[in-house]
């Protein structure tokens, strides 16, 4: 088996049969197989699901009776992959062309390349985020309060080199390949020995950070984490959470990846950082876009 594409759903029925079709029509040249992965879904999923094992090869089902999180359920889904790669492939993404195919064949010819990433594309055909450098101080500093001054990336790396809502939104950055410290989980292709060697997702992390605590893992056992945007597909987004969801659990996840691997007096530094940040953004913020933004950054101020 070349390749074992890991699918975890929750509540996102129409996406996942058409990200699982996706994967079908356009995989050429190698042996895969599809493990999905349901978090409970509550929409139609589970007997969707259902069917597609009944008609399709080398198919496989997990059904959990509550909601594992991110984490837990894409180390389960790893845990049964036959595959000498392990494709984690968000729900919400949909594969136009052979892009499995060819780069398992180009991971073959780079060995030290232990985990990669193609480009990830919103609808209109423009690039997402999709990866950056470690947080350390410096970068979260910067991420939370220098990030919109132009020219800042050449001083400080990047924990988040995207920047949505800036003026300087810094998508070429994303046009070019190069090696990064971790990669976005909506698409992360993990060669077989990186797996074995450092193991699957934290599953401290519910959601969001847990790919930057496996990157980091797998590039303190050199290897190299690796983003090339020669090929690509397309991400929705978002399709099982919400803003708020997103911006607490990630900042949960940047304490918590501190908490793991960095020096003990760093945290509350990083807390500090963290609190001026989400409250200069629930003003900025909620000047732009109105109360609801407002609360899940005064949300976040008191959490951090």
């Amino acid at each position: 088996m070349d390749l074992s594409v890991i699918i975890v759903s929750h509540s996102t029925n129409v996406l996942t049969s058409d990200c699982i079709i996706s994967v079908i029509k356009n995989t050429k040249g190698i042996k895969y197989e599809i493990i999905v992965i349901d978090n409970a879904s509550n929409d139609g999923s589970i007997t969707m699901l259902k069917r597609y094992k009944s008609k399709i090869a080398n198919f496989s089902l997990i059904l959990n009776k509550k909601n594992f999180g991110f984490g837990k359920a894409n180390n389960q889904g790893m845990k049964n992959a036959k595959g000498r790669y392990l494709l984690l492939l968000n729900s919400d993404t949909k594969i136009n062309s052979n892009v499995l195919g060819e780069m398992i064949s180009w991971m073959d010819k780079n060995s030290d390349i232990g985990i990669s990433s193609c480009a990830l594309l919103n609808i209109s055909g423009s690039y997402q985020g999709t990866g950056g450098y470690f947080p350390t101080l410096p970068r979260v500093f910067s991420w939370m309060i220098l990030q919109d001054i132009p020219f800042m990336d050449k001083i400080i790396k990047p924990f988040h080199p995207m920047k949505e809502k800036s003026g300087f939104k810094n998508e070429k950055f994303y046009r070019i390949e190069k090696e990064l410290d971790w990669l976005t989980g909506a698409f992360l292709l993990i060669k077989r020995e990186v797996y074995e060697e450092v193991g699957g997702f934290d599953e401290d992390y519910f959601m969001y950070t847990e790919e930057t605590d496996l990157c980091y893992r797998a590039k303190m056992a050199q290897w190299k984490i690796y983003y090339n945007p020669k090929w690509s597909i397309v991400h929705l987004g978002g399709a099982s959470g919400t803003k708020e969801l997103a911006v607490l659990k990630e900042f949960e996840g940047v304490k918590l990846f501190y908490k793991k691997h960095f020096p003990l007096w760093q945290y509350p530094i990083l807390r500090l950082i963290i609190k001026l940040g989400s409250l200069g953004r629930a003003i900025l913020f909620g000047l732009l876009e109105g109360r609801d933004s407002a609360k899940i950054y005064l949300k976040a101020f008191y959490y951090a």
